[in-house]
């Protein structure tokens, strides 16, 4: 077993910087002002900065000591009271980041709601919501509740009558108990838009608008989100005041002890590199992105055949079946989440030791995200990405979009994969050996050896084919797509050829040419003897025979026009003679 872990862990670290260039679509924000930051120097831990003590007594029992980034700049600017644009990635703590001031900032004895948090999907909204009630344990009479699409409408109402403080939703859900009259917003005193780009792009604009319009115009507003495009600009400028504009610099935005690989492969490989490389690192909680629902579906019955445990994730389950398939996931009962992106964003998964991009992704910035789920709380992760032909194009681009390298491996050979999955079933054998008693097995084993006549390595033998499977063959690894990497190294090209030898490759090739080159060698004057003979009757290419129409289609010799269209052709007219 540590041979795999030094398998997972090997190799040099990489950093991800995601500075957005010229040359990504997503547009960099404008503000009027600079980008802000805390004024002196930031505090580097929970207890330098000015929060109640029963805050920090909850901070610390979630194993917390310094602040993230995101955190050290937003939280005293929220505490201060300033609106707040927070740019900054999946995973960077930025709920503990609006969290800790929004709790601070609530009134217990008031069973009004004062705070309004809105996140794009329901998984995000109920960690967002757990996540603040853990940081509100000790704060007595604070009551967080998640709304969310996909549970009954009529228990959230019962929930929201016996008050309420602090609501995290999904805007769809939150519009609804508004029109309701369920959700009054007149006590609001503060309201957070997280991951705003992605609730755009699932076509919240709209709702968003209008439950910014509903509630009071003093109040506190901060909006956190990885990109800023023109429409999240235009939500800044038409409902904060004078926000302070942070943004966690490059060097901040990282993705630390994550390395990363991809695998050129066809097409019809891919299902058998994944399972391959699973078997090779042996990774005990693993994530598997596709492009499409349909895609997850057949891989996660692909996986299931071959007996993985796997599961998949999409937004067309029900909200019961995605909370099971999120428990078993957490729980180990499951090693393997297959997910499309959507339904994946804002999941806060912890343990995750690889990411596998089963489809390249679509988006540039999804790569970014995807990678994200593994490299952790100071664990070491992977992350693979397969590559099918024009593909590598989409390589190169988010090579360029995150100022990165990613490495290019071969997928391991049949050999390698036997002697890794033989080392793990003597692993789970002898931790059997070691933490249970044998005997009866022993005595039922000894039994079977006398009445059947075979040995005791037979039998393990006959028991580690049942769980290896099938012999596995090498897989012929994929052509190099771009013609540059076809060339061998030790073949030059023309550029690095010597001058000697194009010449002597220029005298080769005329050697090679007929009679129409004046000043030809002897070869040449040979050469064209035969070109003249093979025009001679009875012979094609200097061999015997009939024409050439002949020799190719078997036919008695004639005008082709003839032998096809089966009519006589004309003289052609000839030129006055000289």
């Amino acid at each position: 077993m540590n041979e795999t872990n030094e398998r997972m862990n090997e190799g040099t670290t990489v950093t991800e910087d995601t500075t957005v260039t010229e040359e990504s679509t997503v547009t960099e924000p404008m503000p009027e002002t600079e980008p802000t930051e805390a004024t002196g120097p930031a505090p580097a831990s929970y207890h330098d900065a000015e929060m109640d003590n029963r805050i920090l007594r909850a901070v610390g029992g979630m194993g917390f000591e310094t602040m993230t980034p995101i955190q050290e700049q937003a939280i005293p600017i929220l505490m201060a009271g300033h609106d707040v644009i927070g740019q900054a990635q999946t995973g960077t703590g930025k709920t503990a980041a609006f969290g800790i001031p929004m709790i601070q900032k609530m009134d217990p004895e008031d069973r009004r709601l004062q705070a309004l948090v809105l996140c794009p999907t329901r998984e995000l909204a109920v960690q967002a919501a757990e996540e603040i009630r853990k940081l509100a344990k000790y704060m007595h009479n604070i009551k967080v509740l998640p709304i969310y699409g996909g549970q009954e409408i009529y228990r959230q109402i019962k929930a929201l009558s016996a008050g309420v403080q602090i609501i995290v939703g999904t805007p769809g859900r939150v519009m609804d108990h508004m029109r309701r009259r369920t959700i009054k917003t007149e006590a609001i005193k503060m309201i957070v838009l997280d991951e705003a780009d992605e609730m755009l792009n699932m076509g919240f604009r709209e709702d968003i608008e209008t439950i910014l319009q509903d509630i009071p115009a003093e109040r506190q507003m901060a909006l956190f989100s990885a990109t800023m495009p023109q429409a999240i600009l235009d939500i800044t400028h038409e409902y904060q005041k004078d926000a302070k504009y942070i943004r966690v610099t490059p060097k901040e935005i990282t993705i630390d002890l994550v390395k990363q690989a991809y695998y050129r492969i066809q097409r019809k490989d891919k299902n058998e590199v994944l399972c391959r490389l699973m078997d090779f690192y042996q990774p005990k909680r693993t994530l598997v992105f596709c492009n499409t629902k349909r895609m997850v579906d057949s891989l996660s019955e692909e996986l299931k055949s071959r007996n993985y445990q796997a599961e998949g994730l999409h937004g067309d389950l029900s909200q019961h079946q995605r909370d099971n398939v999120m428990g078993m996931f957490r729980s180990g009962t499951c090693q393997i989440l297959i997910a499309t992106d959507v339904a994946a964003r804002g999941l806060d998964i912890t343990g995750v030791d690889a990411v596998f991009n089963y489809d390249v992704p679509e988006d540039i910035e999804y790569y970014v995200h995807r990678i994200g789920r593994t490299g952790r709380a100071g664990r070491k992760g992977r992350s693979f990405t397969l590559v099918c032909g024009r593909e590598i194009y989409k390589i190169r681009d988010i090579e360029r979009f995150c100022h990165t390298k990613i490495k290019e491996r071969t997928v391991p050979k049949a050999a390698d994969i036997t002697r890794v999955k033989a080392d793990v079933i003597f692993l789970e054998a002898k931790a059997v050996m070691d933490s249970q008693n044998l005997d009866e097995a022993i005595a039922r084993i000894s039994r079977a050896m006398e009445q059947y006549e075979f040995t005791a390595i037979e039998l393990a033998a006959a028991f580690m084919k049942e769980k290896m499977g099938d012999e596995l063959t090498d897989i012929k690894d994929e052509k190099p797509f771009f013609k540059s990497e076809r060339r061998g190294d030790d073949k030059r090209s023309k550029s690095n050829a010597r001058p000697y030898d194009v010449r002597k490759a220029n005298e080769k090739r005329n050697d090679k040419r007929g009679d129409g080159h004046r000043g030809g060698n002897e070869r040449n004057k040979e050469h064209s003897h035969r070109g003249n003979a093979a025009k001679a009757p009875g012979k094609v290419f200097g061999k015997p025979g009939g024409n050439a129409f002949e020799k190719f289609s078997g036919k008695p010799g004639g005008n082709a026009f003839e032998k096809f269209s089966g009519k006589k052709s004309g003289k052609p007219s000839q030129g006055k003679k000289k």
